[in-house]
């Protein structure tokens, strides 16, 4: 008898305020993702964008794949952004009033499933008023979702059997 599980890596996508965290199968858009974070108030964005490259450790990746434990991941990735939202403070040499906030929006979009060699895995994208705050945000976004996010990714290479690739946690 062959018991069946529910695949728990589907797309998700969770809004906090008029920031916004997605899980998708589909290629990533890195314009629509800059274009969700644009406002007037916004005097910088900060974009990383990270893909799949053509080698590791002296092997040909031929892709990388990613699964994710969905449910808790997107509420993870909400959680990561509230805090960045709190502790991303403005320079001192750019103080303003309380109501101006050091974050106007942020994106973090994670693809799933697999993504070949030169295609974005994820993308974070962060408006801001100044650009230390922007650049500062994306990094902490970045670095947090590496290591609390429920996501792990398998890695392809080139002259290996299927069967050969290993899961890893989604830290590198």
């Amino acid at each position: 008898m062959t018991t069946s599980y529910p695949n728990t890596s589907v797309e998700a996508r969770e809004e906090v305020g008029k920031s916004i965290c997605v899980l998708s199968y589909k290629s990533l858009e890195v314009d629509k993702i800059i274009k969700s974070v644009s406002d007037d108030g916004a005097g910088a964005t900060a974009l990383f964008i990270g893909t799949t490259r053509n080698s590791y450790q002296g092997k040909v990746v031929a892709r990388l794949e990613y699964q994710a434990y969905s449910k808790l991941a997107i509420k993870t990735m909400a959680d990561i952004i509230r805090t960045a939202h709190q502790s991303v403070t403005r320079s001192a040499h750019h103080p303003a009033p309380a109501a101006v906030p050091s974050i106007i929006s942020c994106a973090v979009h994670h693809r799933l499933g697999a993504v070949p060699v030169g295609e974005p895995s994820i993308v974070i994208a962060v408006s801001s008023p100044h650009r230390k705050e922007a650049f500062v945000a994306c990094e902490q976004i970045l670095e947090e979702v590496k290591q609390k996010v429920q996501i792990w990714k398998r890695e392809y290479y080139e002259g290996e059997r299927e069967e050969e690739a290993e899961w890893k946690a989604n830290s590198g």
